[in-house]
């Protein structure tokens, strides 16, 4: 049977990296049977288009995951796919929380033929038989003989033969860009940032966030080796090909337990499988300096931290009081100190926040090493914490607003300010962190760095200005490089000075 396993996009940006999900199963995918991977972020689909491919290359069965902001794309493709006569399987967050939802048995129309609820990595085999069959159930869940889920050991682990997967549609540089690069050295022909997970769940129980329903909270991990040679395998492929592969861990919390990460970062080292990655890690582990100086030194460039307000009473508000506003400038100069930076993440319109939040936050992060700072607000996403104290309060005003998605626009009322007031707060964060004048100021702010990381600042800096503004096709690319041509050809200028200086000697 020919299997299609496709992620949608939702049409606002293009992500930086495939799914894990789709590779993972396809590693778990019995013998006999042929998978197919389509991440509509890098190659975009249509329902019509969709329906046209199942029906041209004879698809028996497409897989479909989705995050919730990305389910009413999902639904449609479903549609068209059915509508083709093929089958369809949907799995991920939402629809294990709104399984009837995709079922149909809510008194909406029928999307799936079967459903995956949790972790599918036990289910998926039984799945394809039932498939290969035409015997397919409506629901799959990870359940012991007793009726009680059972989450997945992570040991062993799926090996996923990434030297032999085509990664053709994850290319994520604008040849435009190819001139600059190549001052920076030979092998920059592609980039790609490729998903790896070293461990699964969150003990945090964060009010507004899936993860703990989804995952559970206790910590599975994989073995220190695995991890190790997944690495080292990735490193070979971008050796062979003349090109770049950064890894994203994409844990929850990478340094959840902290002599564990230690352990591992360790053997990375040891090893030498060091390949430039990014992990998401709470700003209270970072305390740890032993800990910031392995990651520095097994790799890590960037670091994700959840910092989500500068108001303490926000973040006590939502269970997140582990975090410390007084604290994260500490730990992004402790970071800084090693040639790590940050991704910093911020949730307007909490219960706390009023108008000019924005501004106070800014002010803030114009005061740390440059990084990425990312701008969302609030969202009651369903079957979480947040959802139902919201739905019980009558605070909802679109209570199934990822049926109709629009993309940073709230769905409930905020206690100290309108929604409107809670959309200007994140346009004026966009603005004042990505405008062309933001982005040379950061790019400069490492004048004192070797000339990679200023390309290393701009280049994160234009990628993740297509969160917010629309940047999905070539000229949308054309027109941001045109914006920031002044810190690009100074760059390009530098590198050109440094090039006849090392050639002069």
């Amino acid at each position: 049977m020919k299997i299609l396993l496709y992620n949608p996009d939702n049409g606002v940006t293009r992500n930086f990296m495939p799914h894990l999900w789709m590779f993972l199963l396809q590693a778990l995918t019995p013998p006999g049977h042929e998978v197919v991977l389509i991440d509509g972020n890098a190659h975009p689909m249509n329902e019509e288009s969709i329906a046209l491919y199942v029906r041209e290359h004879r698809i028996g069965l497409v897989g479909i995951g989705a995050m919730t902001r990305m389910i009413a794309k999902a639904y449609r493709m479903a549609d068209a796919v059915r509508a083709a006569g093929v089958p369809v399987v949907m799995g991920g967050p939402h629809v294990t929380e709104m399984a009837d939802e995709a079922l149909g048995r809510d008194g909406g129309p029928r999307h799936a033929d079967a459903v995956a609820l949790g972790e599918a990595d036990e289910t998926w085999p039984r799945i394809m038989e039932d498939a290969a069959r035409g015997t397919l159930q409506d629901v799959y869940a990870p359940v012991d003989d007793v009726g009680k889920e059972r989450k997945p050991s992570l040991q062993p682990y799926p090996k996923i033969p990434w030297d032999k997967i085509k990664l053709d549609q994850f290319n994520l540089l604008p040849s435009i860009l190819h001139p600059l690069l190549k001052r920076v050295g030979a092998g920059w022909g592609t980039f790609r940032i490729v998903p790896v997970e070293s461990g699964r769940g969150c003990p945090y129980g964060c009010e507004f966030c899936t993860v703990t329903g989804f995952f559970g909270d206790s910590i599975r991990f994989r073995t220190n080796e695995s991890v190790v040679n997944e690495l080292l395998l990735l490193k070979a492929r971008a050796r062979a090909e003349g090109g770049q592969i950064a890894v994203f861990f994409i844990d929850d919390n990478f340094a959840i337990n902290v002599k564990r990460t230690k352990s591992l970062l360790r053997d990375i080292i040891a090893a030498n499988a060091q390949v430039h990655w990014v992990a998401q890690i709470s700003a209270n582990l970072l305390r740890d300096e032993e800990l910031v100086d392995l990651i520095a030194a097994a790799g890590g460039k960037w670091i994700f931290i959840g910092m989500e307000s500068i108001d303490p009473a926000n973040l006590a508000d939502v269970k997140k009081g582990f975090n410390k506003p007084g604290e994260y400038a500490v730990v992004l100069d402790r970071l800084a100190q090693r040639n790590v930076y940050a991704i910093t993440s911020f949730i307007f319109g909490m219960d706390n926040d009023e108008p000019g939040v924005a501004e106070r936050t800014l002010k803030a992060i114009r005061s740390w090493p440059p990084g990425l700072p990312i701008f969302g607000l609030m969202t009651p996403l369903p079957a979480t914490p947040l959802y139902k104290k919201l739905e019980a309060a009558g605070r909802l005003t679109r209570p199934k607003h990822w049926q109709e998605f629009i993309p940073f626009a709230m769905a409930h009322t905020p206690l100290k300010m309108s929604i409107d007031e809670a959309h200007s707060e994140v346009r004026t964060g966009w603005a004042n962190s990505y405008s062309p004048k933001a982005i040379e100021t950061a790019v400069d702010s490492l004048s004192h760095k070797p000339l990679g990381y200023r390309i290393n600042i701009l280049i994160a800096r234009l990628c993740f200005r297509g969160i917010y503004f629309p940047q999905m096709g070539r000229s949308a690319w054309l027109k941001t490089i045109l914006e920031n041509q002044r810190t690009i050809l100074k760059l390009i200028r530098q590198g050109f000075r440094a090039g006849l200086q090392t050639a002069g000697r």
